[in-house]
């Protein structure tokens, strides 16, 4: 086969798997050498985060944060108090992932498990798609609702190639090991 040209071919690098499966799913290629982080590495560094948030809310309000999630309280005359109390548990965790977002490409959960987030071509994600993805991310804490949520988006990121949850697709983002990322897109990474 010198002489000849070879039937396989190749356009715009990367191995012949993500060539394949970029073509045949109509969607990007990973950069290379790229690991996706699993959906259980994420979960973890999800309950992470909520607990880092939740400590420093119950240490700031002498654990009145309670309130929020008081059921009594909701179907009293003063609900008014745990619509408050919500509203700060709500915007401190939204602000969290903003700001921890912004400032590490990651939250603090996510860190400590070596994953971080980045655009889907490795570049750095920017400030309006961090808003979007802690505002979604706030669905997750609402009780009851958040147990669907879940577990829907868990069990989209384990059949989806890369690995995305819906909030990902929409956003156009992708959670991976910050070491696999390519030297250009870790250089946002704290």
């Amino acid at each position: 086969m010198g002489d000849h040209d070879s039937p396989i071919s190749i356009h715009g690098g990367g191995t012949l798997a993500k060539a394949i499966v970029s073509q045949e799913q109509g969607h990007w290629s990973v950069p290379d050498g790229t690991i996706l982080s699993s959906g259980s590495k994420r979960l973890v560094a999800f309950v992470i985060d909520v607990v880092i948030v939740v400590s420093i809310l119950n240490l700031a309000t002498r654990g009145m944060i309670a309130n929020a999630l008081n059921i009594s309280l909701w179907s009293s005359w003063d609900f008014h108090y745990a619509v408050a109390f919500a509203a700060v548990f709500l915007t401190t965790h939204w602000l969290y992932w903003r700001l921890t977002g912004l400032a590490f490409s990651r939250s603090l959960g996510q860190k400590v498990l070596g994953i971080a987030i980045v655009m889907e071509d490795g570049s750095k994600v920017e400030s309006n798609i961090w808003d979007r993805r802690s505002f979604a991310k706030l669905l997750y804490l609402l009780p009851v609702v958040n147990l669907y949520f879940g577990v829907y988006e868990l069990a989209r990121i384990s059949q989806r190639h890369t690995h995305q949850s819906n909030l990902d697709l929409s956003v156009g983002t992708i959670v991976a090991h910050s070491e696999s990322l390519p030297p250009a897109s870790r250089k946002n990474i704290r």
